[in-house]
């Protein structure tokens, strides 16, 4: 068993007899639930719109490569400056470089999954750089020196009073302080960081390719004010965030916000094409965009995995999943938790480190059927056993016990012999890893191929 697998079983274990959490995580998701399905009536046909959102995005990752040239192209044409960025360590030291050139000392990031997957904050405090989380969620995560805990909402595993308390510890507040007070003394602390900063950085929801430009999806307005005070703006984006047209965003910005978090429309939605223009009043002098591959090309040679990309990072597959409402986002030991977590991260960081993600699913296909562009979730999770059987990473014992069900499967007489009770003690002897974190396996006393000849005899 690999240590990410033991480190997984163990975190699991913990948190799935953890009654409190499993309170605040019910609460929190459920104020989600009752509100998604009143965004979905903004729909005439919500299905025809998932439909038409996956052939969009099928379109766009099976072109990819033209996507990519023409979004390039054409937000070259503006002034901006595109880097391509094959791992995530050439990413940081593109990031690194630029800081370096604008001598800066502070920093700004609204929330961005993909720099957390690069771990660009603990790079940039390895280099005297001050990186500030300005989405409040991400600000709350980063004072209490934890990664999100989920896709869109960083901090949903904490109550309110956990929030007050650590507030009250890292920055001295009054523990008994509101929500709306706490909001109120981030803001205040925030505000002054987005005129020093001399660099910002944000992610991108999607990349545009006809016109050149990224979008960004938020609630609080801080992506804006991160990519519009300090004079350079770095975006890191993934491939496959990519969408052919502008028009494009007339369906997904909708399907995003109500699948994400049940609203018609996320509040703020911006479009960036490039630096600030002669002829504009405001904007970051410099723009660039950063296309991380950091193994998506894996997954887009792969024909069968390639439909995973079509992911919109709504999180709506996270919320209706009952392993990850059980075990929370942290067991899982990666940047993407949850069943689309679990499908993409054995291909982009190994699949030998990482298939027992795969395993951590009841296969209940709840996650494929409320996913806003239709990925067949469930099927792709299968499809991640069969690879990491089929490219050898079963242990002796498992390959073992599988080709003895198999042998006795397809011979009668073998499974017939002795009685349930005495198999039962065998294999659960035998197979003690199973049992580990299982039921035991419990035979009948006869096989069903016993009790129908005795029943009929003749």
């Amino acid at each position: 068993m690999s240590e990410t697998a033991a480190s997984f079983i163990a975190k699991s274990t913990i948190k799935a007899a953890d009654l409190d959490h499993r309170r605040k995580i019910n609460f929190n998701i459920g104020k989600y639930n009752a509100v998604v399905p009143q965004g979905k009536l903004q729909f005439e046909n919500v299905h025809l719109a998932r439909e038409r959102a996956k052939n969009t995005k099928w379109r766009a990752i099976e072109t990819l490569d033209q996507q990519l040239e023409e979004f390039e192209l054409h937000f070259s044409k503006r002034g901006g400056k595109v880097i391509w960025a094959e791992d995530g360590a050439q990413a940081i030291k593109e990031i690194l470089q630029i800081c370096k050139q604008k001598n800066c000392q502070t920093l700004v990031k609204s929330k961005s999954m993909v720099t957390e997957e690069i771990h660009l904050n603990q790079a940039l405090e390895e280099n005297n750089i001050n990186s500030i989380e300005t989405d409040l969620g991400e600000y709350i995560q980063q004072l209490d020196g934890e990664a999100p805990y989920h896709i869109v909402t960083p901090a949903m595993h904490k109550s309110k009073e956990d929030v007050a308390k650590l507030f009250a510890e890292k920055l001295g507040t009054d523990p008994k302080l509101t929500p709306e007070e706490l909001t109120l003394v981030a803001r205040n602390i925030l505000r002054s960081k987005y005129v020093e900063a001399e660099v910002g950085v944000t992610g991108a929801n999607f990349i545009i390719s006809d016109i050149g430009g990224i979008a960004v999806t938020e609630n609080e307005g801080n992506a804006r004010l991160s990519c519009s005070f300090p004079k350079t703006h770095i975006v890191i984006v993934g491939i496959e965030k990519m969408i052919p047209s502008i028009t494009d965003l007339a369906l997904f910005w909708p399907l995003l916000s109500t699948f994400g978090t049940g609203q018609k429309l996320t509040v703020y939605n911006t479009i960036i094409t490039g630096p600030r223009q002669p002829n504009e009043t405001d904007g970051p002098e410099e723009m660039y965009v950063i296309l991380l591959d950091n193994g998506r090309t894996n997954i887009l040679k792969n024909p069968k995995q390639r439909e995973s990309l079509y992911c919109i990072k709504c999180g709506a597959c996270l919320n209706t999943c009952p392993i990850y409402k059980n075990i929370g986002g942290h067991a899982y030991g990666a940047t993407y938790s949850g069943p689309i977590g679990s499908v993409i991260t054995p291909h982009l960081q190994g699949m030998e480190n990482f298939k027992h993600l795969s395993y951590a699913s009841s296969l209940c296909g709840s996650c494929t059927e409320v996913c806003a562009v239709k990925i067949n979730l469930h099927e792709l999770l299968l499809e991640n056993r069969h690879e990491s059987v089929t490219e050898g990473h079963a242990t002796l014992l498992e390959k073992i016990a599988w080709k003895c069900w198999k042998i006795s499967s397809l011979h009668r007489s073998l499974m017939n012999i002795g009685n349930g009770k005495w198999k039962s003690k065998i294999v659960n002897k035998v197979f003690k890893q199973w049992t580990k974190h299982r039921g035991e396996l419990t035979f009948s006393e006869k096989t069903f191929n016993q009790q129908w000849k005795e029943r009929f005899k003749n």
